[in-house]
């Protein structure tokens, strides 16, 4: 069994420094993938050197700040081309505000029946830690809104902490992916669920490190609220053959 977790950065050395061994620790089987975006605190530098000592550690550097959802998906596409050909692919945040104690509990889950699964801030009422209440608020309506007109059956539709097994990211037409904010997990999501891929949500705790700031743009929510809109019509009319 080989796990990849990939994970974007800018700017995370401090982070990097931390998260890396704490993943590392969980098993021998988990391997990490940092997408670095020329980070100008080194970031990506110091991955590479590491991953010259460390087998189970690897860097994708790109030239600049090219957005999440393109970060994400050069990480599944390098990670499908490696030929450690990994089974299960697991994105989460560098910055701590996804726990990396939670990983056993997704890799247990993709062991059993399911195919993708779904780190939920909602599944157990709201577990978001250090969000202004205008945020929470946006993200609970972008939720609401995406499984309204989406029809997606899971509750967190947003979130960015998953795991997949390969032959999900195998079949998900990313050339058909559009967005590269939050609706980029809106679009992914869609395309598991339409894909008929068994999906399941385990409930997380959020800690948001960025206290009390927003890290939306205008822009990323008008982006979610057209980029559900085509889902809903392709949901009505399948206008997206995959």
């Amino acid at each position: 069994m080989n796990i990849l977790i990939v994970t974007p950065t800018y700017n995370e050395i401090e982070n990097i420094k931390r998260l890396i061994p704490s993943l590392l620790s969980l098993s021998n089987e988990i391997n990490v993938l940092v997408v670095d975006d020329n980070s100008p605190d080194g970031t990506g530098n110091y991955v590479e050197e590491l991953s010259k000592t460390n087998e189970r550690v690897f860097v994708l550097k790109r030239p600049g700040k090219m957005g999440l959802g393109t970060a994400y998906e050069d990480g599944f596409a390098w990670a499908l081309k490696h030929p450690k050909n990994f089974d299960y692919i697991i994105q989460m945040d560098a910055d701590f505000s996804h726990n990396p104690e939670k990983i056993p509990e997704f890799i247990e889950m993709l062991n059993s029946s399911y195919d993708v699964v779904v780190g939920s801030r909602y599944l157990n009422g709201v577990s978001v830690v250090n969000w202004p209440i205008k945020r929470l608020m946006l993200s609970y309506f972008a939720n609401w809104y995406a499984r309204t007109f989406s029809g997606l059956k899971i509750r967190d539709c947003t979130g960015g902490f998953k795991g997949f097994k390969r032959a999900v990211l195998e079949k998900i037409p990313f050339h058909l992916i559009r967005s590269d904010g939050y609706a980029f997990q809106i679009e992914v999501n869609y395309f598991c669920q339409k894909l008929g891929f068994k999906m399941v949500e385990v409930p997380i705790i959020f800690i948001d490190r960025h206290s009390g700031t927003s890290k939306l743009s205008r822009r990323i929510v008008y982006e979610a609220l057209f980029r559900v809109i085509v889902l809903f019509l392709d949901r009505i009319f399948n206008l997206k053959k995959v």
